[in-house]
């Protein structure tokens, strides 16, 4: 079947393919296919191959025997040679988020391929891939074009998808830039092979759909773009690629209606499709050109699937005419009338996860860049703490530093001591005797406030953290979206636990209800440095707790503008104690208070442990056993398996390795890798990581920042060196440049690593990954289990058994299948694991709030009221 749709696999092979469409009178344009670019390695090579295709069928091409109809137009000579390549394919590291930086190394291997077209008279067409690629994707175009060598060639086009909702305005644009340039391009206009995809990345981030819902809504737009490009034929040169012969009919209609010669308008059609179509065509006197696909069959499928999808769907013209024969009425009729309005969804009061910032639009890459801007005039200021509602400075101060910058000073924030750490305690002790009065629905709406000013003050925030913990643009705005997450998801959970669930009989009422806990201690990490603290702080206090809420140490800025954020949504003094402080100074007080009821504490392993032994003492004092919520971490692994998708699961892994420099406790530092896969997986692997930008967290296009101090270098590069001694070091980065200026710690990736080594087996938090050989399936799994954690865990791979089986024995709390393991969304996965990772409580999930409460049942005797049963209960004249 693949053969059917991809043309050939060789050079000699397409050679054979473009001769046999030439002998029918048929152009092409020659596609190639492949593996996805992971590494800077294999864009080259993507590019040596385009230039060798060139090159070998340019020598074929130009012996054919002239042809006046194929090889020319009413514009003079049409290049017999026409290429098709994606951009994307010719950076490793090709980001909308960082433009110009990808526009000028595209630009830089794009140019060699063009020289040479232009040298062979040969012609290349851009072709258009997802939509968030599509803006650079047209920059790079636009710039590459206005360079001298280029300036005045028009034997180059790109490629507009008719179902995008703003390609009228980008196909306007390419017009006015066309009138500049002074040289004409051709236009390929497609409906689009990307709809399930966009519709679905749209739809799990919240983002506002970018094609249109109806397939009758594509069409209108098609033959509106389609009289566009008759109409500036002269400055963008009409290619109809289409199979709906309403669509093609239209087109022609057009043409004619304006006075075009028949040359002025070329068709495209898929290669091994819609041959009756390209018959009638030729019958018509018109030219039409294959798309014409080469490459390897398996990488192929990707491109074989999207092809059956978009032209057996159920709305597609051909299923629609040669499988269903629909009548020719029904075909041909105006799609405008076809249009009906898109029912809109009632929006109850659901929660809804906080929609990710798309970097993919200038508007929100400016926006991130000029408060980065505008925070860092604000770097260095002070920042007292919060008891009881009042200021409080102090003696000693901690000093927060960037890590991408050491010497800068993010900001100074007052450092508590035991006796703050105990003026703090008793605050929130006098507080939560009526904060626990307050209604549900008003300690709810708190929340509800809070994720509203959250929103507003979104891109300051993630800007703080960037500048405090070092998060990259995306990271940063991810854990913003979180928090905002935490609140909105929590808020309604407690609407839900509120009402009193009633087990009633006759004669007795029954209630099941929850009550607050107390005094809270929350303890949280720097690494997620708003998400985490906000989320066990809002926990606390929707269920009608106080708190002592003592953010990191490495991140007491973003703590100190969570507190003020919680002040201005309305909350009451003492409710919320801010509490930044040395934890082997203020944390043996905070844990074995005795007034203190919960403990809720993210971090390391070895202090989680140390928390739940102090917190298991029960003094002479104090009347309750305190409930400590604990995660600590994980050593978590992804399985390859032999059939895996290589390209999903090398980028994968290197997302979920090396993102955050690894330093996230879902990050992925153990890759358990089938024996017949483990060569081509490895040797990606490290090509895909030698591309990985390192440099400081304000720079879009870094991939890996630093660690977050110098502390946590010292604890990496010792793990470093015990893995030199265990294992084979098959890739270190340099950070050489960088090491001065802050506290960097490159990728390293070990192979043939021993199940038992230490590297293996220790948390390292930081860019450290352990690559292990297995010989099937059962080793692999006995690997991936065979450690103290189970928090996070996955597997590439296409065989439903094996997942299956995954799903059954790989024990960890979050598991994820074909897809990174970082990156846990409130309510879609609730993130938490067990054994030593945690004490398998889910943040973000239904049960999360019960952990900071305790459930009472009331059960009262109605038979003294004088009780009287109805009719139905089988009892007559009872209490007459």
């Amino acid at each position: 079947m693949a053969r059917r749709f991809i043309a050939a696999t060789t050079i000699p092979e397409a050679i054979e393919a473009v001769e046999k469409l030439r002998k029918q009178r048929l152009e092409f344009s020659v596609d190639r296919l492949g593996e996805a670019v992971l590494s800077e390695k294999e864009a080259r090579e993507y590019q040596e191959r385009y230039l060798q295709l060139i090159e070998v069928l340019n020598a074929t091409v130009a012996g054919w025997a002239e042809d006046e109809r194929l090889d020319r137009d009413q514009a003079g000579r049409i290049p017999r040679l026409n290429v098709s390549l994606k951009l994307s394919s010719l950076y490793s590291q090709f980001d909308p988020l960082d433009p110009e930086p990808t526009s000028r190394a595209v630009r830089q291997r794009l140019r060699a391929i063009l020289s040479l077209a232009r040298k062979h008279g040969a012609f290349i067409n851009v072709d258009m891939e997802q939509y968030a690629y599509k803006d650079v994707t047209l920059r790079i175009f636009r710039e590459v074009l206005e360079e001298p060598e280029f300036r005045d060639w028009s034997d180059v086009g790109i490629a507009i998808q008719a179902y995008l909702k703003d390609s009228a305005r980008d196909l306007e644009e390419l017009a006015r830039w066309v009138e500049e340039r002074g040289a004409a391009v051709w236009v390929r206009l497609v409906k689009g092979a990307y709809w399930d995809y966009e519709t679905i990345i749209a739809q799990q981030n919240d983002w506002p759909s970018p094609v249109f819902e109806t397939k009758a809504q594509t069409d209108a737009n098609f033959e509106k773009l389609s009289e566009f490009l008759i109409e500036h034929h002269r400055k963008l040169r009409p290619a109809i690629a289409s199979h709906n012969i309403r669509s093609i009919a239209h087109a022609l209609a057009a043409a004619r209606e304006r006075g075009l010669a028949r040359e002025a308008l070329e068709f495209q059609v898929l290669y091994g499709m819609a041959r009756p179509i390209q018959r009638a065509l030729l019958q018509l006197g018109q030219r039409v050109r294959v798309y014409t696909p080469m490459g390897e069959l398996l990488p192929g499928m990707a491109y074989l699937v999207r092809r059956l999808l978009e032209n057996t769907s159920n709305e597609s013209f051909l299923r629609a005419g040669f499988l269903e024969h629909v009548p020719e009425e029904m075909l041909l009729m105006n799609p405008v009338e076809l249009i009906k309005p898109v029912k809109q969804k009632k929006q109850a009061d659901e929660f809804r996860n906080e929609p990710l910032a798309d970097f993919s639009r200038e508007a929100a890459r400016q926006a991130m860049s000029d408060t980065l801007a505008v925070v860092a005039k604000h770097l260095g200021e002070s920042h007292p703490l919060v008891i009881n509602g009042q200021r409080v400075q102090t003696e000693g101060i901690i000093e927060s530093r960037n890590p991408s910058h050491r010497d800068q000073v993010v900001g100074r924030v007052a450092r508590a001591t035991q006796d703050h750490a105990l003026r703090a305690i008793e605050a929130a002790k006098i507080a939560f005797v009526s904060w626990r009065r307050i209604s549900a629905d008003d300690r709810a709406a708190l929340l509800f406030r809070a994720a509203q000013i959250m929103r507003r003050r979104r891109f300051e925030l993630a800007a703080w953290e960037v500048h405090e913990t070092a998060k990259q643009w995306r990271e940063a705005d991810a854990d913003v979206a979180e928090a905002i997450d935490y609140c909105s998801y929590y808020g309604r959970q407690m609407l839900r636990l509120a009402r009193p669930i009633r087990s009633d009989v006759p004669g007795e009422d029954n209630e099941y209800l929850y009550i607050p806990r107390g005094v809270t201690v929350t303890i949280a990490p720097w690494n997620f440095p708003l998400a985490i603290l906000c989320g066990m702080t809002v926990a606390a206090v929707v269920t009608g707790n106080t708190v002592v809420m003592k953010p990191a140490e490495q991140s007491p800025v973003i703590g100190a503008k969570l507190m003020e954020m919680l002040e201005e949504a309305g909350l009451p003094p003492g409710v919320v104690n801010y509490l930044p402080g040395i934890g082997d100074q203020i944390g043996p007080v905070l844990v074995n208070h005795p007034d203190v009821a919960t403990i809720a504490f993210t971090g390391s392993r070895a202090v989680g442990l140390e928390i739940q032994r102090q917190a298991s003492n029960t003094p002479r004092d104090q009347q309750h056993v305190k409930r400590v919520i604990t995660e600590m971490g994980g050593k978590n692994a992804i399985i390859i398996d032999e059939d895996a998708d290589l390209d999903e699961a090398v980028h994968g892994v290197v997302a979920s390795a090396f993102g955050y420099a690894g330093q996230k406790c879902s990050a992925c530092s153990r890759a358990i890798v089938l024996d017949s896969v483990y060569d081509t997986f490895v040797n990606r692997l490290i090509e895909a990581t030698g591309s990985l930008k390192i440099g400081p967290a304000e720079d879009p296009g870094a991939f890996v920042g630093p660690v977050i101090d110098e502390e946590a270098r010292q604890r990496v590069l010792h793990f470093i060196e015990i893995g030199k001694t265990e294992a084979r070091l098959a890739y270190a980065g340099d950070v050489s440049r960088l090491a001065q200026e802050g506290w960097y710690v490159a990728p390293h990736v070990f192979v043939d690593v021993p199940e038992t080594a230490t590297i293996a087996q220790e948390e390292i938090f930081g860019p450290v990954l352990s690559v292990m050989r297995c010989a099937n399936l059962d080793e692999a799994l006995r690997i991936a289990n065979g450690t103290p954690y189970a928090l996070t865990g996955g597997i590439y791979s296409r065989s439903p058994a094996n997942i299956e089986r995954i799903r059954s024995e790989f024990i960890v709390g979050n598991l994820y299948i074909n897809r990174k393991i970082t990156g846990a969304l409130v309510e879609r996965q609730p993130f938490g694991g067990f054994k030593l990772s945690g004490v398998g409580s889910k943040a973000g999930g239904p049960d999360y709030l019960q952990q900071f409460m305790q459930p009472r049942t009331i059960t009262e005797n109605t038979l003294r009221r004088g009780f009287a049963p109805s009719a139905d209960a089988g009892v007559e004249g009872a209490g007459q």
